[in-house]
């Protein structure tokens, strides 16, 4: 089966919608791989919805390492993208390429996405200078969420918008292969969109970017915590766990379970 690549993805702006998905760990890689989407990012999300975690900036290289290995062995076919950490590019553009290389080279990950617009490009131009592709991140980017004041939607007012707007710019003329835009307004997301020769990945921007992606846990009613309004749950399975534990429970406490059918004899 032939893995999708930066090209395949570049090639289906403006003729067919890109399908990104959360994934984390090595059984979430095959059930979304054969679900036949085109990209597994392996998000600093993993903080929040596996870890634990009130937010993305605990995540480690080495939490995203392990993780990424893990969806890059359960995947054939979707492009896997392994998300940089906080602080493990904003030091210099060499600490940046060292990184990324990391998850190249370790991980086994075919992209690496980060954060940020023009504070970043030195960073960018660095990596994808050495060969290692970049898929890069505007509007609400969570590892600077002290900064923006919170999980905000991003570019209401006409001074950010402007910044997204160029930001978006500076990040294709760096050699980014395509560009990630959260909680952006709509028609800023269209505008931005058609403004870029490479795709656009929303989440939480409208229907008009070249690409969608949602976390795994949301997108399966997993992640109860909160939920964004640009959330779609396709399923409730958190319920449907919880009751299947609780049965085996009863049938444990019960001495139902294990009967002579599923013991040897």
């Amino acid at each position: 089966m032939k893995r999708v690549t930066v090209v395949d993805i570049q090639n289906k702006k403006g003729k067919e919608p890109i399908v990104m998905i959360t994934a984390y760990d090595y059984p979430s890689a095959q059930m979304v791989d054969e679900a036949g989407v085109d990209i597994i990012l392996v998000g600093d999300s993993l903080g929040m919805v596996v870890l634990g975690y009130d937010s993305t900036l605990p995540v480690t290289m080495e939490d995203m390492l392990r993780h990424t290995a893990a969806v890059v062995r359960g995947s054939k076919r979707a492009l896997v993208v392994g998300d940089m950490p906080f602080m493990s590019y904003q030091l210099s553009p060499e600490q940046a390429l060292d990184n990324a290389g990391r998850f190249i080279k370790e991980a086994g990950a075919h992209a690496v996405k980060l954060e940020g617009g023009e504070e970043v490009l030195e960073a960018i131009r660095k990596i994808t200078s050495a060969g290692i592709p970049v898929m890069g991140h505007i509007g609400l980017t969570p590892q600077s969420i002290h900064k923006i004041g919170g999980y905000r939607v991003q570019g209401r007012d006409e001074e950010t918008a402007e910044k997204l707007k160029k930001d978006a710019k500076l990040l294709e003329e760096a050699g980014c292969f395509s560009i990630v835009l959260e909680a952006v307004p709509m028609n800023l997301a269209k505008e931005i969109t058609e403004s870029l020769s490479i795709p656009t990945i929303g989440i939480g921007a409208g229907p008009y970017c070249d690409g969608q992606v949602l976390v795994y846990h949301d997108v399966l009613g997993l992640f109860q915590e909160f939920k964004p309004k640009f959330v779609k749950r396709y399923a409730e399975l958190r319920g449907e766990i919880v009751e299947a534990i609780k049965r085996y429970a009863d049938e444990v406490r019960e001495r139902k379970f294990p009967d002579e059918e599923h013991s040897y004899l």
